[in-house]
């Protein structure tokens, strides 16, 4: 069943972008700049929607829990900012990339460059974590390795992308769009049936579980208490202040990322780029309403199926009321096999033991050792919440294999909008911006296509060999990209006296800085081995703030060095003022040839 519905849907992008295969730079690029607002939303959605949003971020709400809220509210609040500040002046603007804009708008080719590099930093570090999501559906449902599933993948998305561009891959992502907005909320309609009798998870959320009067989120917060966990509906992870410097990053960092940016310039007017950002605000909707509701229901299942005494209101640390190992369900068997699921019987009773080891609650505590626990035996990845929901409810094969081609289809549309952004920029911005300005039309099509195959390649080759800091690649794009675009994009739009030296100066000193404090956490730096923890005061030092949070102050310091750059050096030449003028009016707009 899984290998006919997720063949099905590849044969279906395939067979989409031969329909709509581009024949020209503007279609390659903006998909011709006449793609109805609907369906514009609907791929924005779609590539804006990645593997972190369909497969991450449920799971790590469901870690989380209360705290986990800063991923809703930083995407969306961040997609919101977009829509609103920044995607109708740069459509209005005329041009094909982000960094064709900063290189206009602050009249250097430098300052082009400079944008480019920060693209293809934050463009590579993104398509990582999607390819690497590809291995693990693949691997899961599929029956083979991660690494063959990476090939397969690669393969699928140079079919679509490559002989598509833009064209070819905003049709694609419409359909992908479907497939995983149909993947996620099927399973959550039916396991919200079965908990609560509510067929509409978000509604299900706030009910009564099924046959009692006590409430789902009420129940939950029992059951983890019980267990050594936080409260789930109050628990912060970290600070106050990191929490909300974290929400602010995945903020502009969403709000500055290219690949979504360019997806407002396939638009015929400045007013279908709004729409089109609302109805895109509406399909986003549907899935990131529906999150709470899967992690919550996601962390009642797996806690109902290791300990049963939990959901019957028993004693916990009961010898019976653990899961025996032999006995554990097949779900829980064939996820071992990924290595994403891991039991060891620490103290060899026979049964698994799912709790919080490093509770701080005393009386938690003496129950624990009263028991003879010996520490949490399952390791449960966060990644595998979603695709192994349906598994854990025992929802029907069908359900199952509609999960797997959601969250391909997730990383594929994510992955394929970030290789548009590193195509772009190296074919229109590099290529013909500095390199070879004459260049023909076909020539750049053409250097478009090389482009886009080799950062294929790349991408390939680094989700089958991750860094070291493969874990933070997520959290790492997106603080570059508030860190070094988000800042010159918003000074660019509404500050007519910001110049040339303050925008490059700003993006070089964001950048760095977030580099250097992520990847001192990350243990990589130029000597092998050698800890720089002690030279920047140690992990966290900076207020208590964990690296992934760490995009916002990067921005911070791009505004200041900017701003202090700008007033030491001369303005911006007369009719750049007024160019910025002009794109903030609202009136009319210039098609989109990338030319003028």
């Amino acid at each position: 069943m899984t290998y006919l519905v997720v063949g099905a849907s590849f044969a279906l992008y395939i067979g989409i972008a031969i329909w709509a295969r581009a024949g020209s730079t503007s279609e390659f690029y903006v998909a011709g700049g006449g793609v109805h607002p609907v369906t514009n939303g609907m791929a924005t959605a779609a590539d804006w929607m990645s593997a972190a949003s369909f497969i991450s971020m449920a799971g790590l709400i469901s870690n989380m829990g209360y705290g986990g809220g800063l991923f809703l509210m930083g995407w969306t609040g961040g997609y919101v900012l977009l829509a609103c500040l920044l995607a109708p002046y740069l459509r209005k603007f005329g041009k094909f990339t982000v960094p064709q804009f900063i290189g206009d708008r602050f009249y250097s080719k430098t300052a082009s460059t400079v944008a480019v590099v920060c693209l293809l930093t934050a463009s590579i570090t993104y398509i990582i974590g999607q390819m690497t999501g590809v291995g693990v559906a693949f691997s899961r449902f599929l029956g083979v390795s991660s690494e063959m599933g990476i090939y397969i993948g690669m393969g699928i998305v140079f079919a679509y992308a490559v002989f598509g561009g833009m064209k070819g891959i905003t049709y694609t992502q419409v359909a992908q769009y479907i497939v995983l907005i149909l993947a996620y909320t099927i399973p959550a309609i039916f396991i919200s049936l079965n908990l609560t009798g509510n067929p509409i998870p978000q509604l299900g959320l706030g009910s009564n579980m099924a046959g009692t009067d006590v409430s789902l989120l009420s129940k939950l917060d029992q059951v983890v208490t019980d267990l050594g966990f936080g409260k789930y509906t109050t628990t912060t992870a970290g600070s106050t202040l990191n929490m909300f410097v974290y929400t602010l990053s995945l903020m502009i960092g969403t709000a500055g990322l290219p690949h979504v940016i360019m997806r407002f310039f396939t638009v015929p007017k400045v007013e279908d780029a709004r729409y089109s950002a609302g109805w895109a605000l509406v399909f986003i909707a549907i899935l990131y309403t529906t999150a709470p509701a899967v992690a919550a229901m996601a962390k009642m299942n797996l806690i109902g199926t290791t300990n049963v005494a939990a959901m019957k209101g028993g004693d916990v640390f009961a010898p019976e009321s653990s899961l025996k190992a032999d006995e554990r369900p097949d779900w829980m068997k064939r996820w071992e096999k990924t290595g994403l699921l891991k039991f060891e019987d620490k103290n060899a009773d026979g049964r698994i033991q799912y709790y919080n080891d490093k509770t701080k609650d005393a009386e938690v505590k003496a129950k624990i050792d009263a028991a003879g626990w010996k520490g949490n035996e399952l390791t449960v990845n966060a990644d595998i919440i979603v695709l192994a929901n349906p598994e854990i409810a025992l929802l029907p094969n069908w359900v199952i294999a509609l999960v797997a081609a959601g969250g391909l289809a997730a990383a594929l549309s994510t992955a394929a909008g970030l290789l548009m952004a590193i195509s772009a920029a190296v074919s229109h911005d590099l290529v013909k911006g500095i390199f070879k300005p004459d260049i023909s039309d076909s020539g750049e099509l053409m250097a478009g296509k090389i482009s886009m195959a080799i950062a294929i390649v790349i991408a390939g080759y680094l989700g089958l060999n991750p860094p070291g800091f493969a874990a933070g690649t997520v959290a790492l794009a997106f603080g570059i990209a508030a860190s070094s675009l988000f800042p010159a994009i918003m000074m660019g739009i509404f500050s007519k006296k910001m110049n040339k030296e303050g925008a490059i100066a700003g993006m070089l000193a964001g950048l760095f800085i977030t580099l250097f404090y992520v990847f001192a956490h990350k243990g990589i730096f130029f000597i092998k081995g050698t800890d720089f923890l002690p030279m920047i005061g140690g992990a966290n030092s900076f207020f208590g703030i964990t690296p992934e949070a760490f995009g916002a102050v990067g921005a911070l310091v791009n505004f200041i060095v900017a701003f202090v750059v700008d007033k030491m050096t001369k303005e911006p030449p007369e009719h750049i003022q007024h160019l910025v003028e002009s794109v903030r009016i609202p009136r009319g707009a210039k098609a989109v040839d990338g030319a003028h």
